[in-house]
């Protein structure tokens, strides 16, 4: 007789078994953060997975260190390259980021030295272009800037972005020999490695903060 009971014994269903669970869970915020820390800590693919994952900032948010300086990058170059230059802070400023860029021509302030002024942009700025041609390597004042840059970042960490053009790599400045440099061969795709090299930084920055 008993054993017939327990066949006829009614199951309890699984939607009220999943409601009261989920009541249990909701009321006991502790005991639901440890189940789920325990979970996570069982299933080591998952928390790899979720680990690989990079961290997506927002570098423009209010309180990003982004906005400490006036400028995120600085372009150094000779005057003879100034055309290349401007396309180059035009395809940069359009982006989705809105990079902020010096151009010495339009953002330098009218009566102040040049010495100066180089200086304060090297300074105000996250990361220096150098644009590496012929003209550069005869202006003084285009190595007096790229020595700055190296002086306010010796290791550059990604700051100090080196483009050849028009330059043969034996003649690639001593100073730089640590630093590896984008090659100007595409335009198109140059532009393109120095936007990405610029926003990684400005990531790592933003990561390093947090």
């Amino acid at each position: 007789g008993w054993f017939r009971r327990l066949l006829h014994k009614p199951k309890p269903r699984l939607v009220e078994s999943s409601l009261n669970s989920s009541h249990s869970a909701s009321s006991s915020p502790s005991s639901f953060s440890s189940s789920s820390a325990k979970s996570s800590s069982s299933s080591p693919d998952t928390s790899l997975a979720t680990s690989s994952i990079p961290l997506s900032l927002d570098i423009s948010a209010s309180g990003s260190p982004r906005w400490d300086k006036s400028y995120d990058v600085c372009v150094c170059h000779s005057e003879g390259d100034v055309e290349l230059v401007e396309e180059l802070v035009s395809y940069l400023e359009g982006q989705p980021q809105g990079l902020r860029c010096f151009l010495q021509l339009r953002d330098a302030a009218a009566g102040g030295a040049l010495g100066t002024e180089l200086c304060d942009a090297v300074r105000s700025s996250h990361c220096w272009v150098l644009l590496i041609t012929p003209g550069f390597l005869r202006d003084p004042w285009c190595r007096f800037q790229m020595h700055q840059a190296l002086a306010e970042a010796p290791v550059s960490d990604g700051r100090t972005i080196p483009v050849l053009k028009g330059v043969d790599r034996r003649e690639y400045p001593r100073e730089l020999r640590n630093i590896y440099y984008i090659s100007m061969v595409l335009k198109e795709s140059s532009f393109r490695q120095i936007r990405d090299t610029v926003l990684r930084y400005l990531q790592e920055l933003c990561q390093s903060s947090t």
